[in-house]
């Protein structure tokens, strides 16, 4: 598959690696929808690089379903979805105010994983209709874990845990679509310069970038966008897990 032929949503597209991502792909030349539910920066970043936004709920089956419908009404296709939409909260397992709320983390399960796997469900069956190439190829999806799925820091452990499930889903979503020419891949991002990050004092920032080994610094949303790309690209890259980290593993 090549970029200037490539058809992709993006959830959360409107902030941090999925912004990166959807600038990136509108640079090359694909088309691009972003799916997000601000309703503010997603229209401004969309008109930016030429592209769609749909407000969208990636936990709600019917938000996913009229979001996939409309994309593929607007861009004419469907050939690439990049799961960047999370959550993440710093609560630990037990602690001064008591155990960790369950709705708390259900919520990040519900966003991170069900979400992810609910995109990719519905995109998948969507780009089932695609017209194969050449190497038989009608799609590929992206989802976005973390090497807390590895490497879970203290108060990660619903996040961890909704990453670890998109890491564990990775292969056999790869399987059950190889018959269908749609690829699955997950990209694991270390410490990157997202907006909650950035949030952070200086000297925090400053901190956890001499944590990285090679090289010593935070990581560019760009540099997600750029390897999304990659992967589209990549045809025999599949059903595998990508560490975007610079090397570092988390004590």
């Amino acid at each position: 598959m090549q970029m200037s032929t490539t058809a992709a949503i993006i959830t959360g597209g409107a902030s941090g690696l999925g912004e990166a991502t959807a600038r990136h792909f509108a640079s090359q030349g694909a088309k691009v929808t972003l799916l997000d539910r601000d309703t503010e920066r997603g229209p401004t970043v969309a008109k930016e690089i030429g592209g769609y936004f749909i407000e969208t709920d990636v936990t709600d089956e019917t938000s996913v379903e009229t979001a996939i419908a409309q994309a593929q009404e607007k861009m004419g296709a469907l050939t690439v979805a990049v799961n960047c939409a999370g959550i993440a909260m710093g609560i630990k397992t037990t602690g001064r105010d008591g155990p960790h709320p369950l709705s708390a983390f259900q919520k990040t399960i519900d966003v991170n994983l069900v979400g992810s796997f609910n995109i990719a469900r519905l995109a998948a069956t969507a780009m089932t209709k695609n017209a194969p190439d050449s190497d038989g190829a009608r799609g590929v999806i992206i989802n976005t874990a973390s090497i807390a799925a590895f490497d879970g820091q203290k108060g990660q452990v619903a996040y961890a845990a909704s990453k670890g499930g998109i890491v564990g889903m990775t292969l056999p979503m790869a399987r059950d679509l190889a018959k269908d020419g749609i690829r699955v891949m997950t990209i694991a991002p270390g410490i990157f310069a997202t907006p909650m990050l950035k949030g952070l004092p200086q000297e925090v920032q400053d901190s956890l970038a001499a944590e990285v080994p090679n090289p010593p610094r935070l990581g560019d949303p760009s540099e997600y966008g750029r390897m999304a790309a990659f992967i589209v690209e990549m045809g025999y890259l599949n059903g595998e897990v990508i560490r975007l980290d610079g090397a570092l593993r988390m004590r």
